[in-house]
């Protein structure tokens, strides 16, 4: 079986943000950019089933500008066989991005797709649900743990009655969680040696896809400056601060 895991390129989780001078959008230049977190789960998940002997092969994509290519050889050096790179310049949102992965998904036939649940760029939490939709499979979402046996996926989620297990058949579309595994760190000789595998390189146009933008951004704003604490004497003094001066009672 095939797995086919996508990655997108974002500002890396440990960057503090900062939002451009004229509100358009968030800093980008001279900016230390990674995997997104969600995304190296998902990479790590496909490798542990195909370690597992699950799976027998490993294809990551990614849709982004050039420089996303970093990305997917950060992947390679993880373990993954082969990567695709769809090229573009565009801000792509969700459904555009589960278009064209749709269209690899067509071409490249897996039996299971696994999608980070989110990306912390956008933190949109659509593209997992709209390719399930696209392609007409079923999903598991926000999974905590993934089993594969005979024709079928079970995908353990975390609910706030505590945990769901769903069963899907295969081919399948799962979203990951946090709490599903923690990435392994790709050695140096297998960074070096990604360094030379070939990219197989696509644009949105070869699967038919309008990338131009539906939603447009007006400003960007910093979030204002938490207020400092105070300390209350009684309950009666902090139930009548919730009321008059915080509003939430």
């Amino acid at each position: 079986m095939k797995i086919l895991v996508t990655v997108k390129r974002v500002v890396d989780f440990n960057v503090k943000i900062r939002v451009k001078a004229d509100g358009t959008g968030v800093e980008l230049a001279n900016v230390k950019m990674s995997m997104n977190p969600f995304d190296e789960i998902s990479v790590e998940e496909a490798l542990r089933l195909k370690e597992a002997g699950k799976a027998s092969e490993v294809v990551v994509v990614s849709i982004g500008p050039a420089k996303a290519e970093e990305t997917l050889r950060t992947a390679l050096a993880m373990g993954a066989d082969r990567a695709i790179l769809v090229e573009t310049e565009d801000q792509v949102e969700p459904l555009a991005v589960a278009k064209i992965v749709k269209g690899v998904a067509e071409a490249e036939q897996p039996g299971l797709i696994i999608v980070g649940k989110q990306a912390i760029d956008d933190d949109s939490n659509q593209t997992g649900q709209m390719l399930s939709a696209l392609l007409g499979w079923p999903q598991g979402t926000f999974a905590s743990k993934v089993e594969i046996g005979d024709g079928k996926v079970n995908v353990t989620r975390e609910v706030d009655g505590g945990l769901q297990t769903v069963e899907l058949k295969l081919p399948a579309v799962v979203t990951t969680d946090l709490r599903l595994n923690e990435p392994r760190y790709a050695s140096l000789p297998n960074i070096m040696k990604a360094k030379k595998k070939p990219l197989d390189k696509k644009t949105p146009a070869d699967f038919g896809v309008d990338t131009a933008a539906r939603i447009k951004v007006l400003k960007t704003e910093e979030p204002s400056g938490r207020k400092a604490g105070i300390k209350v004497k009684s309950v009666a003094e902090l139930v009548e601060k919730l009321k008059t001066e915080a509003g939430v009672l």
